[in-house]
């Protein structure tokens, strides 16, 4: 990344990725990369009320701010939630990054705070299903298709993590989602169910992994709910280690998100379109090998691409210069 002061003045953009759990802030360059980065754990889940939110904006970023006080500052996630900064309406799939600028509403605060932009989630209401809402992927999602643009005509992106997304994309729009919620359920099962007790910390076990994936696909037909305890039997059997029940536990319950994603993604008319891993290096490399073992395929992975998204937020909003190849094409 680029030194103090050179990320200041190239940056276009003060972008802020601020989830439940943490805090996230970034200086953005013309070509959406982060020159700089910074974060804390002031998430929107342990702050309260506008004074605390733009005190943690102040204290991660605020010096940015007073360096550069005409520069524009987005932010997305939770902090548009409920119980965040301002709860600011979910927009609609279909979903590109004009539709979610224009549902971007200012953070409210006296003349003495600086006022951000805050953007909406997006919400997948299809009729016969329950709805389905997403904040903070969404604009990761915008992000992955303008630095990966041949993602755009039609493609799968997936982002790992507590709440996992899979996310359909046609001619640079969002049209549908789906959350699985493999992360949490494996945090509560390991954390506070009979399933853990047994189970120790190790290395990551690719081989009991794959069992566990492989389990899912082959005989996942008998249910997730009876699959699970197989966690608890394999170790009270001895027929494996404490230290890989977790693993299997993880591959068995990532098994059976590919299960049903992989499934739903070829009723969408997708299954030779690109599938993408949106995350963190070490939730997509077991993404990596749960696809490679279940399908084959190997999907292309990017890491943090909320800054780029950010920027064509920005720029759909028409606070930063304009590229005559982002907003076309997203």
């Amino acid at each position: 990344m680029a030194t103090g002061q050179q990320a200041l003045d190239a940056a276009q953009l003060i972008g802020v990725d601020w989830g439940s759990t943490s805090l996230r802030a970034f200086l953005i360059g013309a070509d959406g990369l982060a020159l700089a980065e910074r974060a804390n754990g002031d998430g929107a889940s342990v702050i309260s009320g506008a004074g605390a939110f733009a005190a943690a904006l102040d204290e991660v970023a605020g010096d940015w701010m007073r360096a550069r006080p005409a520069l524009p500052v987005v932010a997305c996630g939770m902090v548009g939630s409920l119980h965040g900064w301002l709860d600011v309406p979910y927009a609609a799939c279909p979903a590109d990054a004009r539709a979610l600028a224009t549902g971007m509403l200012p953070s409210p605060g006296g003349a003495e705070s600086k006022q951000i932009l805050i953007a909406p989630g997006l919400l997948c209401d299809e009729s016969g299903l329950p709805p389905d809402v997403m904040r903070g992927e969404e604009t990761q999602i915008i992000g992955a298709l303008h630095l990966q643009p041949q993602l755009s005509e039609g493609a799968c992106i997936v982002l790992p993590g507590t709440h996992s997304k899979w996310a359909q994309v046609r001619h640079g729009k969002i049209r549908r989602f789906a959350t699985h919620m493999t992360g949490e359920l494996y945090a509560v099962l390991r954390k506070h169910s009979v399933l853990g007790r047994l189970m120790e910390e190790s290395a990551f076990n690719e081989a009991a992994f794959l069992d566990g994936v492989e389990a899912a696909r082959r005989h996942g037909h008998l249910g997730v709910a009876h699959q699970m305890f197989a966690a608890r039997t394999l170790g009270v059997t001895g027929r494996m280690a404490p230290a890989a029940l977790g693993d299997y536990l993880s591959g068995l319950l990532i098994g059976h998100e590919f299960r049903a994603g992989l499934a739903w993604r070829e009723q969408a008319g997708l299954e030779t379109a690109p599938l993408a891993l949106v995350g963190s290096a070490e939730l997509c490399r077991r993404y990596q090998v749960a696809l490679r073992h279940y399908s084959g395929e190997r999907a292309l992975a990017l890491d943090n691409t909320a800054p780029a998204g950010l920027l064509l937020l920005a720029r759909a909003a028409g606070l930063a210069p304009s590229q005559s190849t982002s907003l076309e094409s997203v």
